[in-house]
């Protein structure tokens, strides 16, 4: 029990991060689904910008106070924080964007669907979710080693 907890404790700033890059992965992805509804799937490019939106809100936040404990909300940290956080995601979010249209347009996953007990999923989602993946690790290398880099 003592060998776990210090694993936890010496992993724990990874297992928040995962845990909250999840979170915001769902956020983004309810967001991505419901623009989806309401603009229609042929606009799946502008469905994932206005969910990029809510999702770096919501990341920008959580990694602030709970995964990197930044805990200092004065006008000089957030001068440098707020821009380099805005920038990464901004980077991760034109590889996500590229990545949709070449997984949706070039390599056809519109025409895929996957049917999980009554609920389909189509290509756009099943793209965007495995794009997830590489975007979640991106933005945790920059959080980690540029954005809330601890001053030794």
């Amino acid at each position: 029990m003592k060998k776990i907890k210090e694993l936890i404790l010496k992993y724990k700033e990874l297992i928040v991060y995962v845990i909250f890059g999840g979170l915001t992965t769902v956020v983004n992805l309810v967001v991505f689904t419901l623009s989806g509804f309401a603009l229609g799937d042929e606009r799946y490019l502008v469905s994932n910008v206005i969910a990029w939106f809510a999702a770096v809100i919501f990341a920008y936040v959580t990694n602030k106070l709970w995964v990197f404990e930044s805990k200092s909300w004065s006008v000089r940290v957030l001068v440098k924080e707020i821009p380099s956080f805005f920038a990464a995601r901004v980077f991760s979010f034109l590889l996500e964007e590229f990545g949709l249209y070449v997984f949706v347009d070039l390599l056809s996953f519109k025409d895929i669907s996957i049917k999980i007990f009554t609920l389909e999923i189509g290509g756009e989602l099943i793209a965007k979710a495995i794009l997830a993946v590489v975007v979640v690790i991106l933005n945790y290398i920059f959080s980690k080693l540029v954005i809330f880099k601890r001053k030794k």
